[in-house]
């Protein structure tokens, strides 16, 4: 019963972080889009997607030190 329950939570976050990422296309909203990639990549990446926000948000962290640094 767990994998079905898996399944269509998986199928579930698929379509609604697509619809989030059509949107936020739409709509010019970069935030809600890559909030949608994110959800709609959850099915296919698994557990590798915490890691990939990990490392994004260290990248943005870096990238504004080094602008207050410039100032």
């Amino acid at each position: 019963m767990t994998d079905l329950k898996d399944k269509v939570e998986k199928a579930k976050d698929k379509v609604v972080g697509e619809v989030k990422e059509a949107v936020g296309k739409v709509t010019g909203n970069e935030e809600l889009e890559l909030k949608g990639k994110i959800q709609s990549s959850k099915s296919d990446l698994g557990d590798k997607v915490e890691e990939i926000k990990e490392g994004i948000a260290g990248k943005i962290n870096d990238m504004i030190d080094k602008k207050k640094d410039e100032k």
